[in-house]
């Protein structure tokens, strides 16, 4: 099989490398936007406190 070609590359688009925005669909009871905060060498934001032990996720926007 040597006449055989070897397939091209493909080039990979922005959602596969990890670069550029994505579209995220998330259901949920409620929902907060906020700034990140510095705190030490990490960020952090306060949520309310009824929250406490439930499930969150953080998407970042920008």
């Amino acid at each position: 099989m040597p006449d055989e070609k070897k397939p091209k590359k493909e080039k990979k688009d922005a959602s596969e490398t990890g670069r550029g925005k994505v579209k995220l669909e998330v259901y949920g009871e409620e929902m907060v936007e906020k700034v990140v905060r510095q705190s030490g060498n990490s960020g952090r934001v306060y949520l309310p406190p009824d929250w406490v032990g439930c499930r969150v996720k953080i998407i970042r926007l920008n």
